[in-house]
């Protein structure tokens, strides 16, 4: 039961990837974000008198309006990144990326880490270079970067580090706050993006299409969280953590199935070894 939650969870985060990725490939990168978060804020919204009572501290509303700036500001990255380069290289690099942050910041702060992490955090680094790859058969709307990096896979990089940012601040909240966190933290970015279309002067209008698919997007990123949640609540952390976190596999099938993206072995390779690589991380922690 507890397996199946947590695989739950991972399709449901790798799936509204994707679809805000292909939100994104329709309509500006902020309209995106503000419309898939607002969504995913008003589901949750709709489920609070279902949920158990919470005490709220002014602590964990610092942290969830912090990981919601750094979570959006991830988001967005993340969703510029799918629309621009292939899902199926964003995703694991993204996922890895996030992963190791938190390691890392294990690390510094003088926790013990075993062999496996850092076996995990070497085959990360090998799975970004071997996805850095630009692949032979990429048609020229989607060629390299002048650098030789494939297009997004800068963003991915910096979307990962926002989210592992994210992944840290909703970590110093305490566990009797409930979902509150998660609210503060849709609050805080929905109003970071508004106030960045108004001043950009960018439009958060987009037409039925895409704003379906950033609803969709939205809903299932939050409804993630809940499953995630409700997982991590009753079974090990670390086994629910580790499968929860495949979840880019999940972007790169529908990438591959509705899109018809091209890999080359070279990019195959390294997004086995992001898979592989995010296990390895989350799995073993700290000792």
């Amino acid at each position: 039961m507890i397996e199946l939650l947590a695989l739950g969870s991972a399709v449901l985060y790798g799936s509204a990837d994707f679809f805000g990725g292909l939100t994104a490939r329709r309509a500006n990168t902020i309209a995106t974000v503000v419309w898939s978060q607002f969504a995913g804020l008003v589901l949750l919204l709709l489920a609070l008198p279902f949920l158990p009572a919470s005490t709220v501290s002014s602590r964990d509303w610092i942290w969830g309006f912090s990981a919601g700036f750094s979570g959006g500001i991830g988001v967005a990255f993340l969703y510029r990144a799918l629309a621009v380069g292939t899902m199926a290289v964003v995703a694991p690099t993204t996922a890895v990326i996030a992963a190791m942050i938190p390691v890392l910041f294990s690390f510094a702060m003088g926790e013990r880490l075993r062999p496996l992490t850092f076996a995990g955090v070497a085959l990360a680094l090998l799975a970004i270079l071997l996805v850095s790859r630009p692949a032979s058969t990429q048609n020229t709307a989607i060629a390299a970067t002048p650098r030789g990096f494939p297009p997004g896979f800068g963003l991915a990089l910096l979307s990962g580090i926002s989210v592992g940012i994210f992944f840290l601040s909703l970590a110093r909240t305490s566990t009797a706050a409930g979902m509150w966190p998660l609210i503060a933290a849709r609050i805080s970015s929905i109003t970071l993006f508004v106030a960045i279309a108004f001043a950009a002067k960018r439009t958060l209008l987009m037409d039925r299409m895409a704003a379906g698919t950033a609803t969709l997007g939205g809903a299932l990123d939050m409804a993630a969280n809940a499953v995630y949640m409700t997982a991590a609540r009753i079974g090990p952390l670390s086994v629910v953590v580790t499968l929860a976190s495949l979840y880019p596999a999940s972007t790169v099938l529908l990438a591959r199935w509705i899109l018809h993206e091209h890999l080359s072995r070279a990019q195959i390779a390294g997004i086995i070894c992001a898979l592989f690589a995010v296990v390895l991380i989350v799995s073993q922690g700290a000792a």
